[in-house]
């Protein structure tokens, strides 16, 4: 380092000078210093009020959305476009073979020990096989079997007529219990399998056989059984959901998941 001395000066003088201007040289990287502090704090400050508008509009968003009827089911919609709907508890069960399967639907059931009921609503059509074989695999997917870690389970269709609450003699059915009379159509060996996806028509997200969901939702994720807690895949599913722009609620992602623990596929 080179240091210009002025010869008119004495060496005192020079030094004087020269400890003046480290002086000034320390008072300025001290105020740089202060400055790049007080830049950094409002940016995270602005960062931070910006990640706060937008939960906040997240929360928002998740609280004035007006829920469907059938969102307080399980639910799916099937590839030709028919609703189907399955219970979550033994009082939706009932609420479902009571008050909203009609003579014209089909009723859906897993040969599983405490799987839901499951309605097809026919809205007077011909139900076509497709969706009858996509009801047989919602049936299975939400009943015991995904818990028990079964590829495969059977599952049976009955007419509304079929399924009745009139108990054989000297015995009798709690909240839920139906029994099912006369022949019953059976799908055997039926794949244990399920997807979530964002079903645009419906503004709402969706859980069901993997063809359904991928036939009327976009951003489907298929799962497999095993792994992490519903509440644990349910904040994995939600981070996943943000970064393709769709909102879910954290509960609503936890309502939609099959029984036992899941990971993705």
């Amino acid at each position: 380092m080179k240091i210009e001395l002025d010869y008119e000066k004495s060496a005192e003088e020079n030094a004087a000078h020269y400890f003046e201007q480290s002086k000034l040289a320390r008072k300025k990287v001290a105020g740089l210093k202060t400055a790049i502090k007080e830049i950094t704090e409002k940016r995270k400050k602005k960062e931070k009020k910006a990640e706060e508008k937008k939960e906040a509009e997240k929360r928002d968003f998740e609280r004035k959305r007006t829920k469907k009827w059938f969102e307080k089911y399980r639910w799916f919609v099937s590839t030709d476009g028919f609703l189907v709907i399955g219970g979550r508890d033994a009082h939706s069960n009932d609420e479902i073979v009571k008050k909203r399967m009609s003579m014209k639907d089909s009723y859906f059931h897993a040969d599983v020990y405490g799987a839901p009921h499951c309605v097809v609503e026919s809205e007077d059509k011909k139900i076509p096989e497709a969706t009858m074989k996509e009801a047989a695999q919602f049936a299975v997917t939400f009943s015991k079997a995904w818990q028990e870690g079964r590829a495969y389970a059977d599952a049976y269709s009955a007419r509304p007529d079929q399924v009745s609450k009139n108990a054989p003699t000297g015995e009798s059915l709690g909240t839920g219990a139906y029994m099912i009379y006369g022949e019953r159509e059976w799908y055997r060996k039926v794949p244990v399998a399920c997807a979530i996806g964002f079903n645009e028509k419906e503004g709402a997200l969706m859980a069901g056989p993997p063809s359904a969901v991928k036939a009327s939702c976009s951003s489907p994720i298929e799962l497999k059984q095993g792994g992490k807690k519903k509440s644990d895949l349910a904040k994995q599913l939600k981070a996943l959901l943000e970064k393709k722009g769709i909102r879910a609620a954290l509960d609503d992602i936890i309502a939609l998941l099959p029984n036992g623990e899941s990971s993705l596929k």
